[in-house]
């Protein structure tokens, strides 16, 4: 069996400083003791709070998750999985509900766009073949990454899933566009259907 990926080691005093940045000193303190030094936890956390402190946490996550996005929209080429695990994670592994998202890439695998095209529930998002394939044909792509969370917190890749990465890799490959890889979301773990042999 695969093993799930796992994101970043916990530094739980590096999460206290950022937070002592972002806001006053006792609100970093009790933020801390909410997240219990976890990043991760934090994030998920500011994205159902709200108030002041919880405000600002999630505009500096927005702009960070933009920031990434741009670096590599300009950057180096994604070749393998690794290359995009920590931005998917970082963007996707804190949702309480499910996205579908789509990069774009060009014929060097330079990311042009990354777009979320379907939102459901804790358990479930449908995805619609047509849309993707016109979504993807209007940003004039070469190839594909596909990435989805699991607010479950389980990264084993469903069938449902492994049914619709067929029939959209099917679509798209009639208009040759290729699908790199599949990656899903749950948490701090991640699965990829290309290190699976999935596709």
């Amino acid at each position: 069996m695969t093993e799930f990926h796992t994101y970043l080691p916990r530094d739980p005093e590096a999460v206290r400083e950022a937070l002592q940045q972002l806001v006053t000193r006792r609100d970093a303190e009790r933020l801390f003791a909410e997240c219990e030094g976890s990043a991760h936890r934090l994030l998920e956390l500011a994205r159902v709070r709200g108030g002041r402190a919880w405000n600002r946490l999630r505009a500096a996550q927005g702009l960070h998750e933009r920031a990434l996005l741009e670096l590599a929209s300009r950057g180096p080429a994604l070749l393998k999985p690794s290359d995009t695990r920590d931005f998917l994670v970082r963007t996707l592994g804190t949702r309480p509900y499910e996205v579908f998202c789509v990069l774009y890439l060009d014929n060097r695998h330079r990311v042009i766009a990354m777009a979320e095209l379907f939102r459901g529930t804790i358990d479930g998002a449908s995805v619609y073949p047509r849309e993707v394939l016109r979504s993807a044909l209007s940003h004039n792509a070469a190839a594909v990454l596909f990435a989805h969370n699991h607010p479950s917190g389980v990264a084993e890749p469903s069938q449902a899933d492994e049914l619709i990465t067929r029939r959209l890799r099917e679509a798209l490959s009639l208009v040759d566009i290729r699908v790199l890889d599949h990656l899903i979301v749950a948490g701090e773990l991640y699965s990829s259907f290309a290190e699976r042999g999935l596709l």
